[in-house]
């Protein structure tokens, strides 16, 4: 067994006037990545500031390796004194020369030259994190890194962290990263730590076993404990069915979506009447943009119709908030046409929340007074909801119903603007990286209030398991004003990417000695599916089944809460198994939609 290089025993921290943690232990492993879940406002950063030791125990011992060098990504670096985003980087410990430092700056997107007082939240963190890798790290904790990252520089942080020598605690909303990266996680619930032997995974089917356990023994105590239940059973034990139905729909959605695109249906779309019925909200047609010499688009078409799920995706700066604007008519374009419907309603959640805020320095504004103007009632879709009970739907305890919204955490506030913006009236939902600060449960809720939402979704997103859970189609940005647009989400994109890729390196090997003025004649396309092809369209639907059967049965074998004493290898190995299943059935889906549309494109 390895040596631990640091180690929490016994440990208590009080908060105000009881226990945040008691009797909490802790063991870190010079190789671990772990991945650190928990609901917003159960103590996981500070926990994060008891491991590096900014913050003393109140009860219980924290022993660290000697020489060990921990490093803390800050959510909200402290740049007061720093002249440039760069003085305040260089200004940490163990800096790498300049060039090096650069190259990492680089490839985060953090501007080195920033001026730091007018640095921006989201460059504020980059250059934390550009500080954080620099500093040689023998223990990482960080703090929702991939905030205000875009999918390269995720995908680059990725890379750096699978390769870096050290160990790391991570706390994310973004599933792709911790599913890629963690090899065990640490649930902290309710002031206590539980540990998984299973990176994030395979977390949900354990902690969706705990789960069901602990409610099972909390219905057989005193009616004082049974609200817990609705937690256990809203929070984990129900996710898994409901994402199953929600990934069933989308699928319907994204073929029906695929037909759309193709043949007499694009000629209907064009001709769709502009009255309650429409069904193109926003017709963009050959739009053009630039600032300056700088292309912002450059020929972007693009329908968006009633009942889309539309992600927005590109680098940092590449005019993903510019699309939004010229959509809504908020700016105009240089060339082309953009017709909106007149019943187009939109409602645009960002991360600003001023609606939140007090007016001119008044009163702080309560929950009450956010989501219903101070009253009892309000009114979402027609139908009217008492205050209190519409609390409880977006995970609140209806006791905070008058409390002060300043008092809140961030996640907490971001999760009570959804609450406001989902009860307004709207049939268009503009939402501006919603994921930031949320906790996975209010992920999972999003998903299903955007799953039940009738009208339709425009998401700027970087988080690429949100996107392949929500979206029906993409609108992929690539900085230099071109676009493209692909029917699926975020891993249908990426395929896509990837296929295009090959194809190029395949065409700079192909021979170059045909005449120049010889022209190149294509393949012409074939008017069907080839026979493989067909084939295992046809196969697809059988294999999905068997694969989500074999997920079944693992579970089942899983949900034995005695199994991991009694059998720790067929536990690890079944959980293992589980895993490779997943991702089969992942994969099996995602070749599904590839050859749907294919069979769909040659239709047309």
């Amino acid at each position: 067994m390895p040596e631990p290089i640091l180690t929490l025993e016994n440990a208590g921290l009080r908060q105000g006037g009881g226990w945040l943690f008691r009797g909490l232990d802790l063991t870190i492993d010079a190789r671990d990545r772990l991945a650190l879940i928990g609901r917003n406002g159960v103590g996981k950063t500070t926990l994060l500031k008891l491991i590096s030791g900014e913050i003393d125990l109140d009860e219980g011992r924290r022993a660290v390796s000697p020489a060990l060098r921990i490093v803390r990504l800050e959510q909200d670096p402290a740049l007061a004194g720093f002249a440039t985003l760069g003085d305040y980087v260089r200004a940490g410990d163990g800096a790498p020369a300049d060039h090096l430092l650069e190259s990492v700056a680089n490839r985060l997107g953090a501007d080195l030259d920033r001026d730091a007082s007018t640095a921006s939240g989201g460059e504020r963190r980059r250059a934390a994190l550009v500080r954080a890798l620099a500093e040689q790290p023998g223990l990482l904790l960080l703090d929702e890194p991939t905030n205000h990252l875009d999918i390269a520089a995720i995908e680059w942080l990725e890379s750096w962290l699978d390769r870096f020598s050290g160990g790391f605690v991570a706390i994310s909303h973004d599933r792709t990263f911790l599913t890629r990266l963690t090899r065990n996680s640490l649930w902290l619930d309710r002031g206590s730590l539980k540990r998984a032997e299973v990176g994030f995974g395979g977390f949900e089917a354990w902690a969706e076993r705990l789960a069901a356990e602990e409610a099972k023994n909390a219905s057989k105590l005193d009616a004082r404990l049974r609200q817990e239940e609705h937690w256990l059973l809203r929070g984990v034990t129900a996710r898994r069915s409901r994402n199953q139905g929600r990934l069933s729909k989308l699928i319907d959605l994204r073929a029906e979506r695929k037909a759309m695109t193709t043949g007499d249906a694009v000629a209907k779309l064009a001709t769709e009447a502009d009255d309650g019925k429409t069904k193109v909200l926003i017709d963009a047609q050959h739009v053009a943009l630039s600032f300056g010499e700088r292309p912002i688009l450059r020929d972007l078409s693009l329908r968006v119709r009633r009942g889309d799920r539309i992600g927005i995706i590109g680098p940092n700066g590449a005019g993903k908030s510019t699309l939004i604007r010229l959509l809504l008519g908020d700016m105009a374009p240089d060339s082309g046409s953009i017709r909106r419907a007149k019943t187009l309603n939109p409602t645009i959640i960002d991360q600003r929340r001023a609606r939140l805020d007090a007016e001119d320095g008044g009163t702080p504004k309560t929950v009450r007074d956010v989501l219903a103007d101070g009253g009892d009632w309000l009114e979402v879709n027609g139908s009217k909801k008492h205050v209190s009970g519409y609390l409880k739907e977006f995970l609140f305890d209806p006791s905070v119903i008058d409390a002060p919204v300043d008092s809140f955490s961030g996640g907490e506030r971001s999760r009570l603007l959804l609450a406001r913006e989902f009860a307004t009236p709207s049939n268009l939902l503009v939402l501006d990286e919603p994921t930031n600060d949320l906790d996975m449960e209010t992920l999972d809720l999003l998903e299903e209030v955007l799953d039940d939402y009738a009208g339709t979704v425009l998401l700027v997103s970087h988080d690429r398991a949100f996107l392949d859970r929500v979206v029906t189609m993409v609108v992929a940005l690539d900085g230099e004003g071109n676009s493209e647009t692909v029917v699926g989400g975020w891993s249908d994109w990426a395929e896509l990417r990837k296929r295009k890729a090959a194809a190029a390196r395949e065409d700079a090997k192909a021979p170059r000695q045909k005449n120049a003025n010889t022209p190149v004649t294509p393949k012409a396309r074939a008017a069907k599916l080839s026979y493989n092809d067909a084939r295992e369209l046809a196969e697809l639907p059988g294999k999905i089944e068997t694969l989500s059967s074999a997920i079944t049965r693992h579970e089942a074998t899983l949900s034995d809460p005695a199994l991991y004493t009694r059998d720790p290898k067929r536990f690890a190995s079944v959980n293992a198994e589980l895993e490779r299943v997943r991702a089969d059935l992942a994969k099996a889906e995602e070749r599904w939609l590839d050859l749907a549309e294919m069979e769909a494109t040659l239709a047309g």
